[in-house]
């Protein structure tokens, strides 16, 4: 099971990890996990459990290309983040370290602290007895997923997925 964190439209990713805390990250990698959503939602980073799943509004991941916002998320082990769009490199930094993001608006489906089952190779969710069918990711994401993100995927097959191996 897993707990569903909602935020709102046009999360940003100084709402994810402000930017006041790089340095801190910068000597310690691993206190990244202290400061997901540590303003916007105090008790998040001590209370999110590995697989939970971010549901938010439209344009997920906005502002700056920081790298160490999805970066937190990864170490706080976020199971998906599921929003009707994403700001591109943030999808793209997320795909890089493998954190499933699915484009879908459940805002109105699923509520904040609820449980859920997960399927996410098969874009499945099921609350309260409903099946909830997320666009289905395609092999090559399921793959950098399986292999924890885009740097283990080709360090596991010695290409990037989609070249010819």
């Amino acid at each position: 099971m897993a707990r569903v964190w909602m935020f709102g439209a046009h999360v940003n990713t100084d709402q994810i990890v402000p930017g006041r805390y790089a340095p801190y990250m910068l000597k310690d990698e691993a206190a990244l996990r202290n400061y997901p959503f540590v303003e916007a939602r105090p008790e998040f980073a001590a209370m999110v459990q590995p697989g939970d799943l971010l549901v938010a509004g439209p344009n997920f991941g906005c502002g700056s290309s920081r790298e160490y916002a999805p970066l937190a998320l990864k170490m706080v082990e976020v199971g998906a983040i599921i929003a009707p769009l994403f700001a591109r490199i943030f999808y793209r930094n997320a795909l890089n370290l493998g954190i499933p993001c699915f484009e879908a608006d459940l805002t109105s489906v699923l509520h904040d602290g609820q449980q859920v089952e997960t399927h996410l190779n098969e874009g499945v969710i099921v609350a309260n007895g409903q099946t909830i069918q997320l666009p289905p990711p395609p092999a090559f994401l399921r793959e950098v997923w399986a292999a924890g993100g885009i740097v283990p995927y080709y360090k596991q097959h010695g290409r990037f997925p989609g070249q010819a191996g």
